[in-house]
């Protein structure tokens, strides 16, 4: 990941920001007024793309996961056994993110109900724990998380 900061001519800070957008994933563009004022300053957080092999697709990330209906059942269960105020595991909190997303992909593609909004969550939640340094989607980073999870345990 690096910080990337560009002075530009306010007409051209669309522009600029579009073409980094596609060349790399980015973060939030952050926009301020040079000390002269007829110039703009954009600092943004970038990395490179990754490789498509790096981002497993649901159907690969999930091909050999348990049914959502047994995920549901661990979930509970694992809550039921929980002392209350326990600080729970990153197992959980990956296995919950994966399960929501993969309830939230049997909603109509591009919707925005309230499964895709929980499994963003969930999945942000994991990327905020983890800290990992890219800049990605969360719900991406979840699955990769997950394959790498399941093929390891």
């Amino acid at each position: 990941m690096f910080e990337i900061r560009v002075i530009c001519d306010p007409d051209d800070t669309d522009r600029v920001t579009a073409a980094l957008t596609a060349a790399l994933t980015t973060g939030d563009v952050r926009r301020y007024s040079t000390r002269d004022g007829k110039r703009t300053r954009l600092c943004l957080t970038a990395d490179h793309r990754p490789a498509p092999q790096d981002w497993p697709t649901p159907e690969q990330a999930y091909a050999d996961a348990p049914s959502i209906n047994s995920e549901i059942g661990w979930t509970a269960h694992f809550l039921a056994d929980a002392e209350c105020y326990t600080e729970l595991d990153r197992e959980f909190y990956l296995r919950k993110a994966a399960l929501l997303d993969r309830i939230a992909l049997l909603d109509e593609p591009d919707a925005m109900g309230a499964a895709t909004e929980t499994a963003e969550a969930a999945a942000g939640f994991l990327f905020d724990t983890d800290q990992p340094g890219v800049i990605c989607d969360p719900r991406a980073y979840v699955r990769r998380q997950y394959l790498y999870w399941a093929r390891n345990n």
